[in-house]
């Protein structure tokens, strides 16, 4: 049970850190500035700070994924953490 405390708290402050840099990211980069990617349609803008966001929040997920994956092992393996 402790173990699963530990976890839960590991994954609450990964996602508060990643949701936290990913509004820091969007508010600090201007939406003006960014990439335009010419496709057969027309043209996309992605901005920077959209950019930033969504790479923030992937990162998070990833770090969660893979501290649960770690777990998993563990508890399979019996293995310790």
């Amino acid at each position: 049970m402790d173990q699963t405390i530990q976890l839960a708290f590991r994954i609450a402050l990964v996602w508060a850190g990643g949701f936290l840099l990913a509004v820091a990211v969007r508010a600090l980069l201007p939406d003006q500035a960014g990439v335009t990617l010419g496709t057969a349609q027309g043209s996309v803008f992605l901005s920077y700070s959209k950019i930033g966001f969504w790479t923030c929040l992937l990162a998070a997920l990833t770090v969660t994924g893979l501290v649960v994956f770690r777990a998993m092992i563990a508890d399979m393996t019996g293995g310790v953490r």
